[in-house]
């Protein structure tokens, strides 16, 4: 697949930092996401233990809901792009240009959704943390380098440098202050800090950091992600639509509970990432060379490997579940541990939706990726009233799980498909082309 010429070629450093071995680099990508996943869910913990109810614990909820949705857009799945970009189609400033371009645009759209789907006095909170999101997305690229150049130490420490950071930040200003909006900025900043301290200088070792975009790529990088964009929007809100009807009906209180109980079992769905990511640049390498035993045996790995993580986490949640709830949250968390069984089912399954939607897409099967999650949305509709009205809060689980399971299904028809017929199949089609056309040639 061909992209536009822009002058493209890498400066990079006379000397370049020695590779690590992949299981040096999916050790470090685990570790650092780890932790700043940890510290991510210990925000939402101080927010509920120093506070005089669960409103505020709503309210970060859905602002992270509702980002999470453009954030999406605003990633344009440039991450899974740009680490599988084998042949070194683009620059790091192009992909930097391009992710700029993208935060601004989806800024504007998600404020928009906001004001027309949130009270008024949310707007404010959602724009915030969309900022300290943006942070994030800008060091994603940054990563994406170190992860070409299989030095994955480099996005573990900065993780982990995030995640304190931002924790302590939100922590000490909240203590001080008991406003959300406030301890938001604070978290903002010290993820400016990171990213001009940390990742901006080690980045530097591999090429130049700057921001350079024609308007031809930019086209190009539209065109050719797009079904992936459309895909991600909508796998985003498979959780946000059920999550968004329970504040409706039961209320901001409702939602924190929720939240609360669900984020311990994030680590199923966050640690299949941190998984398979590091592995996101091998399977296209695999599969174009034609090395098909050693992509299966490789994909064989990976999903017991996320089967592995989901039950070892349910069995823990099981057996300890409900004392860890009440030791962080408190007593009146307690009558709420039956959420968490659902919870892991549902998490588990968007680990899956995640995993075989990223591998299509590494495949440049976009239209298939598109597919499979665009079945999961449009399932997540009806089900959404018909088990948050059923189940109240476990309805949110339930709908969720549903759906995914179906997106799976159309995700693992288009997998099958492709390993069947090889990399020859795909001609390394233009990814443009019709969902039509895409299904006909690979279920012909």
């Amino acid at each position: 697949m061909s992209a536009p010429s822009t002058g493209k070629g890498h400066s990079q450093p006379s000397k370049r930092p020695a590779q690590l071995s992949v299981k040096a680099n999916m050790l470090w990508n685990s570790l650092g996401s780890m932790t700043y996943l940890a510290c991510q869910w210990l925000i939402t913990i101080v927010v509920v233990r120093l506070s005089s109810g669960y409103e505020d614990a709503g309210l970060l909820s859905l602002a992270m809901s509702v980002v999470g949705i453009f954030g999406t857009f605003a990633n344009y799945k440039m991450g899974t792009y740009q680490i599988s970009d084998i042949s070194r189609e683009n620059t790091l400033g192009e992909y930097m240009g391009f992710r700029c371009l993208t935060l601004a645009g989806s800024f504007v759209a998600c404020m928009a959704y906001a004001w027309l789907t949130c009270a008024s006095y949310a707007l404010i909170t959602v724009a915030l943390f969309y900022c300290f999101k943006a942070v994030g997305l800008i060091i994603d690229i940054l990563h994406g380098e170190d992860q070409i150049n299989r030095r994955m130490d480099y996005i573990g420490k900065s993780f982990m440098l995030q995640g304190v950071s931002t924790l302590a930040a939100f922590t000490v200003v909240y203590v001080l202050t008991q406003d959300l909006n406030i301890a938001i900025v604070a978290m903002l900043v010290a993820a400016l800090g990171v990213l001009v301290l940390f990742d901006i200088p080690h980045c530097y070792r591999f090429t130049r950091v700057i921001v350079s975009l024609s308007a031809e790529k930019a086209l190009f990088f539209l065109r050719t992600s797009l079904p992936a964009v459309i895909a991600s929007v909508a796998a985003s809100a498979i959780f946000t639509i059920p999550k968004q009807y329970l504040a409706v009906v039961s209320g901001d209180a409702a939602l924190g509970i929720y939240a609360s109980v669900a984020a311990p079992a994030l680590v199923i769905q966050m640690g299949a990432q941190y998984l398979y990511g590091p592995l996101l640049d091998i399977f296209p390498r695999l599969f174009f060379e034609g090395d098909s035993k050693g992509f299966i045996k490789l994909l064989g790995k990976t999903v017991l490997g996320i089967i592995g993580v989901t039950v070892v986490c349910a069995l823990i949640l099981e057996l300890i579940g409900g004392w860890a709830l009440e030791l962080l949250f408190g007593g009146s968390i307690v009558p709420y541990v039956y959420l968490l069984q659902p919870i892991i089912l549902s998490t588990a399954a968007t680990a899956f939706l995640w995993f075989f939607g990223d591998l299509l897409i590494t495949l440049r099967h976009f239209w298939a990726n598109f597919a499979g999650n665009i079945t999961a949305f449009l399932a997540v509709v009806p089900l959404t009233f018909l088990c948050v009205n059923a189940w109240d809060m476990n309805g949110v689980s339930f709908a969720g799980a549903g759906a995914c399971l179906l997106g799976v299904l159309m995700l693992l028809f288009f997998l099958v498909r492709s390993i069947r017929r090889g990399p020859g199949a795909l001609e390394r089609r233009d990814p443009s082309s019709s969902l039509e056309e895409t299904v006909e040639k690979d279920a012909a």
